[in-house]
């Protein structure tokens, strides 16, 4: 389970890493995009989008459907709500070492007026 949760992770901070990708993910926010939409703002071709948008549907950030010729992309933000959990975590720890560094300060500050 570990090793799952791991793997999504390290899936889901290689696609976020691209500013391609964010930008993507951005429009998508919006609603429903095609691929052609997605790869408008960005000097590329069609193929070039597509590898992106693959990279992000590994993730699990992006959900493809085709109907007939046309592919519509879906953004899917649970992969995005893993990562944001796991960085909490570590918020909440640094927060908490932040919090107790600067009590262990501020009582060394005090204790070194009261000695003068």
């Amino acid at each position: 389970m570990v090793k799952y949760i791991s793997d999504r992770l390290d899936a889901t901070f290689s696609a976020l890493a691209d500013p391609t990708r964010r930008g993507m993910l951005a429009k998508l926010s919006l609603g429903e995009k095609t691929v052609s939409e997605l790869a408008e703002p960005y000097a590329m071709s069609l193929a070039a989008a597509s590898k992106h948008i693959k990279k992000l549907e590994t993730a699990g950030l992006v959900r493809r459907e085709v109907k007939g010729r046309t592919h519509y992309c879906h953004l899917n933000a649970k992969a995005m709500a893993e990562a944001h959990a796991w960085m909490d975590y570590y918020t909440r720890f640094w927060t908490g070492r932040l919090d107790a560094l600067e009590e262990a300060l501020m009582a060394n500050v005090e204790g070194t007026e009261n000695s003068q």
